[in-house]
């Protein structure tokens, strides 16, 4: 038997729709060859999938999975399929801050016998409008959703995801680390949620201290709920490879309130062998220091000169440098670096450089908020670090 013909991209009768769950489990299937990382088998990767749905993020419709259909044809065909996720989100306009949704895109996959045919394409265009107004109650507003683009920035941009500042630093486990650093403890999920509170309410200051004549300005919230999603997924991983999970869930420098600095990690295992180290990362979900609300990615990665903080997050960095010795990985790595970050990862490492990535993970982002939106001129977007990836 041949196979199933198939539509023109522009039909009128393809629609997103939820997908069935054996459509679902297939697009898992199919995906899982390309995106299971350390896993030991496609198996292994279906399983956490359903594990993530589980999610305090993901229950009660925060996660919504999407596939592209052709409506009118009598055998029904997964087109294309992605993720969303509702994600709580701030913006600054006009001297007030406001509380919105916003809706993180992942797991965009057409199978391998649909490719090139333009169904993504389709696929993103009908999800740019549905999002906007996607499961809003009363008084609710989506301004924007965002994605991170493993494909370069054409792609996306042509579909209304304008690409963003996207750059980083990392520290490799591979060198001696100083002896004289700020004393730093580590952290463990049970605190998390009162950080995540504090940090919420830094992200909040930052936004309202803002000049008067500043664009308009969005932020994701990194609230417990992102960041325990995060952890899942490495603990899956953990058991799955190690036996074992990362109870160190990020690094503290610090004692009175008002004055700490902290990081949350996540680990990333990418290595399909458990022994090897190379590609596996542990990243700073976020950075926090609890005295300064008023900071910027820098832009002139050479151009840093050490601040009080500098010490505090190189001994944040070293801690982490354990951690990626104790668990396979590779280098300890942070997003959108601030001029901060830079100093310590230097102090630590002098070759260190910030680098700006053109081909993956591209942080990207469409506007509602005006009539003419989808242009990056519109809006600025900050705290753009790694628990805004999905």
């Amino acid at each position: 038997m041949g196979s199933l013909p198939l539509p023109e991209r522009d039909s009128p009768t393809l629609t997103l729709v939820q997908p069935t769950e054996d459509e679902k489990i297939a697009q898992w299937k199919l995906n899982g060859t390309s995106w299971k990382g350390a896993l030991p088998n496609v198996e292994s990767y279906v399983a956490r999938e359903a594990y993530l749905e589980q999610q305090e993020l993901t229950r009660n419709g925060g996660l919504t999975l999407w596939v592209l259909v052709d409506i009118a044809a009598k055998n029904r065909q997964v087109l294309c399929g992605c993720d969303t996720y509702r994600k709580k989100a701030m913006m600054w306009k006009d001297g007030r801050v406001k509380d919105v949704v916003s809706y993180g895109i992942g797991s965009v996959f057409c199978p391998p016998d649909k490719r090139g045919k333009g169904y993504a394409g389709r696929m993103m265009k009908e999800l740019g409008k549905i999002l906007k107004t996607w499961k809003l109650a009363d008084g609710e507003q989506c301004l924007f959703t965002t994605l991170y683009s493993d494909i370069g920035k054409k792609f996306y941009a042509n579909h209304g995801w304008n690409p963003y500042p996207s750059s980083y630093i990392s520290v490799p486990a591979s060198f001696t680390l100083p002896q004289s650093l700020p004393a730093v403890r580590a952290l463990y999920a049970p605190e998390l949620a009162e950080l995540c509170t504090i940090d919420e309410n830094l992200v909040r200051q930052r936004l309202e201290l803002l000049p008067k004549d500043s664009k308009t300005t969005v932020a994701l919230t990194p609230d417990v709920a992102t960041i325990r999603w995060l952890h899942a997924r490495e603990e899956f991983v953990g058991r799955e490879v190690y036996h074992k999970v990362p109870d160190i869930k990020g690094a503290l420098v610090g004692t009175e309130k008002g004055g700490r600095v902290w990081a949350i990690f996540t680990r990333m295992w990418y290595n399909s062998d458990p022994k090897a180290t190379n590609g596996n990362i542990l990243y700073f979900l976020r950075l926090v220091i609890e005295d300064k609300v008023t900071d910027e990615p820098t832009e002139k990665p050479t151009d840093f000169q050490e601040s009080k903080h500098t010490l505090a997050i190189a001994a944040i960095i070293a801690f982490a440098l354990n951690q990626v010795k104790e668990w396979g990985m590779e280098e300890v790595q942070a997003w959108n670096p601030t001029a901060d970050v830079v100093a310590a990862a230097k102090y630590l490492y002098p070759e260190a450089k910030a680098i700006n990535r053109d081909e993956e993970s591209i942080a990207s982002l469409m506007w509602y908020g005006t009539e003419t939106g989808n242009n990056k001129e519109d809006v600025d977007w900050i705290e753009c670090e790694k628990y805004v990836w999905c």
